[in-house]
């Protein structure tokens, strides 16, 4: 039984990953990670996390690099995943990727941030840039890795 309910949950997440290709006739440039900047916390250094077992579970172990940004105030770069409806976002996740679809994650948690800013933020395409404070969570119960807190734009 418990094979019947593992195979049906993957023949349903099918659709899901042939979403994760640019819409056929879309300009492919608009699917690329933001370009690299010195001036802000890299994706390539939040992905450095791995899953480790711990008893009947899984919990993020993040490199020393990682966790020495824990509670500091630091600048990251990506897209708006809104949270809410609007034009303006206090509640939203900021990806490495952007959206190819509304109902698709652009990627795992090691590449989104939680954020919660101080004031709304305009939502948009284009890439942003954020300044605050950074929490690496070692054990959410929502799978969160990264949040973000007092957020305010920065260039």
């Amino acid at each position: 039984m418990k094979l019947v309910a593992i195979l049906a949950g993957m023949l349903l997440a099918l659709p899901a990953v042939a979403q994760h290709q640019a819409p056929p006739g879309a300009d492919p440039s608009l699917f690329k990670p933001v370009p690299d900047r010195n001036d802000v916390v890299s994706w390539k250094l939040l992905a450095q996390v791995e899953l480790v077992k711990q008893k009947d579970r899984y919990v993020p172990q993040f490199a020393k690099d990682v966790t020495a940004l824990d509670q500091k105030q630091v600048k990251v770069q990506g897209f708006i995943m809104p949270l809410q409806m609007g034009d303006k976002q206090s509640h939203f996740v900021l990806t490495a990727m952007p959206q190819t679809c509304a109902f698709c994650l652009p990627g795992g948690p090691e590449s989104m941030v939680e954020v919660k800013s101080k004031t709304p933020v305009k939502y948009t395409f284009e890439p942003v840039v954020l300044t605050g404070k950074l929490s690496v969570l070692k054990d959410d119960p929502t799978g969160v890795f990264y949040r973000l807190t007092d957020a305010v734009p920065a260039k």
